[in-house]
Formats: structure tokens, sequence, C-alpha cells
């Protein structure tokens, strides 16, 4: 008899699964940053020196005294002696006194004395070696001061971080050529059904090809797992004990894609509660698509069943088996990329139930005066916003999710969302 008669809202379930993983993974592993794209920082990261670590440029222009360009116009320049040119990678041998500049070019290093940089285009040539300047600078005006990115012994990346492009850059300019991440998440993953067979086999009526394996490894490769297959197990308990057993102990997560049928997923729940304690933790959540969803905690381990219906394994694998990764990787919290939209169709929803909708976004162009919707990006003259168009298809139809770009999430206390509403979509 299927167990899924009290409905947990897919928040608390998903609390109520991280609450019980205690352990987060420590084994670490060294690598070199080039090779460090998305995975999570081992250990906070400082740096050794300050970043720059010598004043320089950030525009082409002429080194000065702030104070010898004050009161400078068009109307009135400011004349200058030309003392000779900042030579790019190398320190300058000269020292800037009062009435005098050197040219610099964006990123080279400021000469002693010299505390601004007057842009190029706001001097003028008056002979070899004279600089009408037009415009007055600020002290500091268009440089970069030693440290102004990053003090020694500043803190630059936490433990926990997700590493970027932007924190590869960042660790190559402080000379740090490699760290310490912590370790994929192995995650096993197991199909049931004796109707599912290999992609690379051609189905005979009634048969279908494994799709979940597939897609969830993907999630998972792009989430920082190691997807490892254990391939399709027989609908009979004691098949998928033993596979399921031998994955757990192989793995720090286990996910398993259970067969259509109720009695199906009745099986993999009796096989979740034999793995260990506490066992199963939830069977069945308060969402559409995914219902039928079971979260486990197996002697610290997480095991997950998901329903065997493409589109209801993958939407589920992004609401429980992603943040069980981050758990375990220890990442820090980071929020979703997401957009505003405007709905194209009434969307209906139960109320109590929280829906998700695979939707396709369209780029809607208008003039600067009609924009009044907020979450629009500007573009010239025009705002550039995005009309969601809901994508209609059972939980069986995987090119429904295939086509889309994001997801819509309808929240439980909901009825539904309205032709017209702004609305936030998940981008996958």
């Amino acid at each position: 008899m299927p167990e899924f008669l009290t409905l947990l809202p897919p928040d608390e379930a998903r609390a109520l699964l991280l609450f019980h993983i205690l352990q987060p993974i420590t084994e670490l592993e060294r690598i070199d940053v080039s090779s460090s794209l998305g995975r999570a920082l081992a250990e906070d990261v400082v740096a050794s020196q300050p970043l720059p670590d010598f004043e320089r440029s950030t525009v082409d222009g002429y080194a000065v005294r702030a104070s010898d360009t004050h009161g400078a116009s068009d109307s009135l320049p400011a004349y200058m002696t030309l003392t000779g040119e900042v030579p790019m990678g190398d320190a300058p041998t000269f020292m800037i006194k009062a009435g005098q500049c050197a040219l610099i070019h964006t990123g080279g290093m400021l000469p002693r004395g010299a505390d601004a940089v007057v842009m190029l285009e706001y001097t003028q040539r008056a002979a070899s070696e004279e600089i009408e300047v037009f415009r007055a600078v600020a002290e500091g005006e268009n440089l970069i001061r030693i440290g102004e990115d990053v003090a020694q012994g500043e803190t630059v990346l936490k433990k926990g971080s997700l590493i970027r492009p932007a924190e590869i850059g960042g660790l190559m300019a402080l000379g740090i050529t490699e760290v310490n991440i912590v370790r994929k998440v192995r995650v096993g993953l197991i199909a049931t059904g004796d109707e599912v067979i290999d992609p690379h086999q051609s189905p005979r009526p009634g048969q279908v090809r494994d799709v979940n394996s597939y897609t969830l490894a993907a999630v998972i490769e792009k989430s920082g797992g190691l997807a490892k297959l254990y391939g399709i197990v027989p609908d009979t308990f004691d098949a998928l004990r033993e596979s399921a057993a031998n994955a757990l102990s192989e793995c720090d997560l286990l996910i398993i894609s259970a067969g259509s049928s109720a009695s199906t997923r009745d099986m993999t729940a009796d096989v979740i509660r034999s793995l260990g304690e506490p066992g199963v933790l939830v069977h069945g959540i308060n969402t559409r698509p995914g219902k039928p969803t079971i979260l486990g905690v197996c002697n610290g381990k997480a095991v997950i069943g998901l329903p065997g219906n493409p589109v209801s394994a993958l939407v589920n694998g992004y609401l429980f088996v992603v943040p069980v990764i981050e758990r375990l990787l220890s990442l820090l919290p980071r929020p979703k990329p997401s957009l505003l939209a405007r709905l194209a169709v009434n969307l209906p929803s139960q109320s109590g139930r929280e829906d998700w909708w695979p939707v396709k976004l369209t780029a809607e162009t208008q003039s600067h005066g009609e924009a009044k919707d907020p979450g629009i990006a500007i573009h010239k003259d025009n705002y550039t916003r995005f009309l969601a168009e809901p994508i209609f298809g059972k939980s069986n139809l995987i090119f429904t999710l295939a086509a889309a770009d994001g997801l819509l999430r309808i929240p439980p206390d909901a009825t539904g969302s309205s032709a017209g509403e702004i609305v936030e979509i998940y981008l996958l």
C-alpha cells in the first residue's frame, strides 16, 4: 500500500534530510588552481602580500603632483615639464618634483613624488618637454593604491567558497598556484524497473531506455559530485538491497530511481529502511512533479528515492540531490541564478501544494517610456525583459524539460499565477 499519506512541504522535507547529514566530507585534494573551476575550497586562503604591491595607473596619461593641477581648465591650463616616461614592467628611476610630470601607461608604476594621474585626453603637448593640463585632478585620482584590492594578511577566500573564474584570476594574481579543495562527492546511481534497458539497446514493446541515470549524473557532475552508475536492477527486494548496500558502502550519497508502480516505490522504501538507521525520513513530498520522492538517511549517508518519470526525477534532483551535495562539500550559501519574467498564460495550482513548471523564455523589447516592470535589463534606449511560456507536458516526457530555459515555482500558499504577472524563473 502506498505510504505517502502525509505529504511534507519540500522545504520542510529538505531541512529534515539535511539535519540528519551531520558529517561533511573532510578528505582533501591539492590541485593546480588552473584545474580548480567549480570545486569547493577546503580552507581559508590568506594573502601573503598586498595586491597590488605598488601604486599603478588605471589610465594612459601623465603622472603628476595633484596640487600642481589645481585650478587648471580649458581657458587656463597648467604647464608642466615632461621629465620622462614610465617604463612598463619596471620601476621608474626618476622622481616627480614640483611642476614636473611623466608619461605613464595603464598599469604603469607610479614614480616617486607623484600622487595622481591626468588622463591623456585632458592634456596637450605644448613643446617637446612641456605639457598643458586642462583639468585638475585630486590626490589618488586614476591610480590604484598599494593593497587597495587585497591587504597583506587578509582572508581573500573563505573555506567553502566555490571557485569561479574570478577566484582563479585572483589566486593567480597573488601567486597562489595550488589550493586544497574538498574531494568530489561520490554519488551512486541505481535504476530500477523490469521495463528499463540500457540506452545502447533497442527496446522491445513495453521497454524504455534508462534516462534518469544519465540526466541525474549530469546534475551531479555540474554540482561538484562524481557520479557512479551501478546499472539497472531488477524489481526484486533482494537484488535491489544487494546493489544498494554495495553502492552505499562505496559512495557518500545514493540515489535510487524507482519504477512507476506504487509497489516498486514501496519496495524502495523497504530497502532504504534495511540499510541503516534512521532509514526513511520522508515518503511523499507535497509538490508537483515528484510527489513519490523518498528521503532517507542510513548510518549518516543520504539515500534518495526519486520517481521513475524523467521530469519528476530531474526536478527533484535539483530540489534534493543538489542541496545534499552542497552540504557534504560545506559550500557557503549562494543565491541560485534566476531572473524575473512576465508570465504568458494563467497557471492554476492546488493550494497547499508547491508546483514547478518548466518554462521557455522569450525576449521582449519595449521603449524606455513604456517600461514599468521590475527586473528588466537596459539595452541602449530600450528595455528588454522576458516572457515566460509554460511548457505543458506529462512528467514522463523528458523533452518538455529539454525545451525549457528555467523552472517557475508556484508556492503552496498560492492557487496559481495569472497571465501578465511578474514571476521569478530559476535558470536551468
